[in-house]
């Protein structure tokens, strides 16, 4: 898939065993809340994650419009791999602000696709940025977010 909004090539590529780690995000055999979700990871950079969240009529709010709990959902984990890309073992990390922006809906039958990026790593706390499009990057901006998270200095458990 082409990047058209070009972010993705101001992040370092990151090295194999780092991309092999997240290449399995959300396709694990126990079925995790992005995986419940659907969510599919296109691309994970050193600090930068894009992540799908293909149609489900199931997203839909009786407007006909995607409910905002579920394009919260991709924001909020759109910047774990953005988050985790930083360090060679996996690491507890959680959400501690999230500052989010509804800027167009996501009518039915169309994708959303969410940019995540870290803007600034602190040694265990880390401010991050998001973006979601309609249908794909070439699409309307949906909504915009900050984040912050916190970092355990503690290596994770293996995710089954």
């Amino acid at each position: 898939m082409s990047d058209v909004c070009g972010r993705a090539e101001q992040f370092e590529i990151l090295s194999e065993a780092r991309a092999a780690r997240w290449a399995g995000f959300a396709r694990w055999d126990t079925t995790y809340y992005p995986k419940f979700l659907g969510l599919v990871v296109e691309e994970v950079r050193l600090d930068y994650a894009r992540m799908r969240l293909p149609y489900r009529p199931e997203f839909l709010q009786p407007a006909g419009v995607w409910h905002g709990g579920a394009i919260a959902s991709l924001v909020d984990t759109v910047v774990v791999p953005a988050v985790g890309s930083g360090y060679d073992q996996p690491r507890p990390m959680f959400t501690i602000d999230l500052q989010l922006r509804y800027l167009a809906p996501i009518p039915p039958d169309a994708d959303a696709v969410a940019e995540g990026w870290v803007t600034l790593r602190g040694r265990s706390t880390l401010f991050c940025d998001a973006e979601v499009r309609i249908g794909g990057l070439d699409g309307q901006v949906a909504a915009t977010a900050t984040l912050v998270y916190k970092v355990s200095s503690k290596a994770a458990p293996p995710t089954a």
